[in-house]
């Protein structure tokens, strides 16, 4: 029997983590947002706040792309102020739902061409909708991991503690 995890759920956690890192953020800020996001990167950023606002700003970039409209410069916002950051989040996510709501349905699964940096690709809108979610928390874990090396730890992240599909007794 096949299971399905919607984009509902992935939108929901994740909403959730969102909130358990900026609360990690206000109680660590500014100095968290300093701490080095390691010496092997690919260049584009160096910094945990860094890494955030390129959460932040993939998911505001793709709804654009898929929008067809002009992508967001956020290279001058500030990496050092958690407030900043998640606000931009907000915004981020709520031009991703309004994208869900009225994207055409007959669409999702049309390719369409994409230049990203250097990359040409082709791709649906359903794929880069789970792109957006996934990228999410794949940074969130890599940044729960450079926390942990510079001890600072939070609690469970994981979705099995998470209020998502309902679980009646959440432990996060």
């Amino acid at each position: 029997m096949p299971v399905n995890v919607s984009v509902t759920d992935l939108l929901e956690y994740t909403d959730w983590e969102r909130g358990k890192w900026l609360d990690l953020m206000r109680r660590h800020a500014p100095a968290v947002l300093e701490i080095s996001a390691g010496p092997h990167g690919d260049g584009r950023f160096e910094k945990i706040g860094e890494l955030i606002r390129h959460i932040f700003s993939a998911e505001q970039r793709y709804v654009e792309r898929l929008s067809g409209l002009p992508l967001t410069d956020t290279a001058a916002m500030p990496c050092n102020d958690a407030e900043t950051l998640f606000l931009f989040g907000q915004q981020s996510r709520r031009t991703l739902r309004q994208l869900l709501e009225a994207f055409p349905a007959a669409h999702w699964d049309s390719p369409r061409q994409f230049k990203i940096l250097d990359y040409s690709l082709s791709a649906t809108p359903r794929k880069i909708i789970t792109h957006i979610l996934l990228h999410e928390i794949r940074h969130w874990a890599q940044i729960g991991t450079l926390l942990r090396l510079n001890g600072i730890t939070d609690g469970f992240h994981d979705i099995l503690f998470s209020p998502v599909m309902g679980d009646p007794n959440p432990a996060g």
